[in-house]
């Protein structure tokens, strides 16, 4: 079993950065599928990005260009380098893991894939 717990979020202005840290402990960050998840008030939990034990990552069409997902095995934390933020890019992140998500093209956006949630941490855009 892993844990996860995140960490970075913020007010940042638009156009502004930040880097969302999730740190994982019980287990390697190697041995899972990881994703990055966002809900913004009244929205459904959307995926954001997700990288797979052998380092092949997804996007969301909303922040391909602008956001990055890494991972650090040696410090068993994976990141999200958001640039170029926008008012829509406000909500709670989560990071999320599961040792085995089959398809994963096609479901690394689906909440339900991941057995392993951090309580998640707040990104507000504000001027």
């Amino acid at each position: 079993q892993v844990l996860l717990l995140e960490s970075g979020g913020g007010p940042v202005p638009p156009g502004g950065s930040l880097r969302l840290s999730c740190a994982a402990s019980g287990d390697s960050v190697a041995n899972y599928y990881m994703g990055w998840f966002r809900q913004a008030p009244g929205n459904e939990r959307e995926g954001v990005a997700a990288i797979t034990p052998g380092g092949y990552t997804y996007y969301a069409d909303s922040v391909k260009g602008r956001f990055t997902v890494t991972r650090d095995i040696s410090k068993n934390t994976l990141y999200l380098q958001m640039n170029n933020l926008n008012p829509e890019d406000a909500a709670m992140y989560s990071c999320a893991a599961d040792t085995s998500i089959s398809i994963m093209s096609i479901r690394w956006h689906q909440s339900a894939e991941y057995k392993y949630w951090g309580q998640g941490t707040q990104v507000t855009i504000s001027p």
